[in-house]
């Protein structure tokens, strides 16, 4: 599998493919806040690498510094254009692809989210618990609403076809499982018991507010490709995004079953919190085996994609976080069973995630040097 490199930045001009440095505001999508996930889910991974985790924790640490910065540039930016060009940033509610990549602004947060937990707390103390815990209110509302105004609007104003449909269409409705799942980590480390429950609960309707959904949605995903065969070589990436959902889903029900005894034994629901428990660990294996042969058939489809050679674009982000959250989980479930298998499985996907990370990064910054990535097709869609 070979890929293009990076085009060598020397002697190019910053900014280079724009008319004005201003057009960067002006063409500025969601699409970008992809980067702060496929950052974040590999800043989580890291340290949760048997065996070298804790010599990996420090650079782990450092990609989510870095992700927080990222996150806090592109939502000046994205503010800044809603700010300036109102008018056209509006246009993006009508786009069929574009508003559906307004699910990765609450999914990036959330990865920053899950850092405070995994390296805040040392770095900072537990004083950033409540930060977190606000933080992820926030999330919970973004994800909600993605979830169902962007399937609104694609009821009542975009016009979409079957042979059009990509994996993209998942990108809206899994943030609410990704908040699910981080309410999952953050519930443990609140103070307050009442806290906890609810938002064990919470959690626990987050992911059945998403799962179910992401999941029709790919069985009418399987039927296209079938019919209609692969998307076009643009939308090369969109084949791993499904691995997200069933990723996440593992994971949210492995996290929440592992709090389940705990917290709900403090409100005198300790049977429930065992059955809870056991539900997470089997739900979270069945899904993990759905997702290995999700895995296999997105390998199978890239190595084809990259033979025919495929063009760089942001989409393809979305290499990494799907495979970042699947990584996770196999870790969870190697944890949780104590078999080693998932760990050196965890492992190897560790590094895969860690190269295409590098790649896309490469490939992102050059884009990003010349201007070519700043581009929005929905500024032509009327309003």
């Amino acid at each position: 599998m070979t890929a293009k490199t990076p085009p060598v930045l020397t002697g190019l001009k910053p900014l280079s493919r724009l008319d004005h440095p201003r057009e960067m505001i002006r063409q500025f999508t969601p699409n970008w806040f992809a980067a702060t996930m496929g950052t974040g889910i590999l800043a989580l991974a890291l340290p949760q690498v048997p065996g070298i985790g804790p010599a990996l924790k420090p650079i782990g640490e450092v990609l989510w510094f870095f992700n927080i910065a990222l996150f806090i540039l592109f939502a000046g930016l994205y503010g800044a254009r809603w700010a300036m060009f109102g008018h056209e940033a509006r246009r993006i509610f009508g786009h069929n692809t574009v508003s559906m990549f307004i699910g990765t602004i609450p999914m990036g947060l959330a990865t920053i989210i899950n850092g405070c937990l995994a390296f805040g707390i040392v770095r900072f103390g537990n004083g950033i618990v409540p930060v977190a815990h606000v933080l992820w209110w926030i999330d919970v509302a973004m994800s909600l609403a993605c979830g169902v105004l962007i399937p609104y609007l694609m009821f009542t104003r975009h016009e979409h076809s079957l042979d059009g449909m990509t994996a993209v269409w998942l990108l809206p409705v899994v943030a609410a499982e990704v908040a699910g799942a981080s309410g999952g980590l953050l519930a443990p480390h609140l103070v307050d018991p009442h806290a906890q429950i609810v938002t064990l609960a919470t959690s626990y309707v987050l992911w059945a507010y998403s799962v179910p959904v992401a999941f029709g949605i790919l069985a009418i995903l399987i039927l296209r490709m079938a019919l209609h065969k692969l998307p076009h070589e643009s939308m090369a990436a969109s084949s791993w995004l499904a691995l997200g959902p069933i990723g996440t889903g593992a994971l949210g029900m492995l996290v929440l079953g592992a709090d389940a005894p705990a917290i709900l034994a403090a409100h005198g629901l300790v049977d429930v919190g065992t059955v809870a428990q056991g539900i997470g660990v089997v739900v979270g294996l069945c899904l993990w085996g759905f997702g290995l042969w999700w895995l296999a058939l997105a390998t199978l489809i890239t190595i084809r994609y990259w033979r025919a050679g495929v063009p760089f674009n942001l989409g393809w982000w979305g290499y990494t976080f799907p495979l970042g959250v699947y990584t996770v989980a196999t870790f969870r479930l190697g944890t949780t069973l104590n078999l080693g298998f998932f760990g050196i499985v965890g492992t190897v996907l560790t590094i895969a995630l860690a190269a295409m990370w590098l790649l896309v990064g490469a490939k992102t910054l050059a884009g990003a040097w010349r201007g070519n990535l700043f581009v929005s097709p929905c500024i032509a869609t009327p309003n």
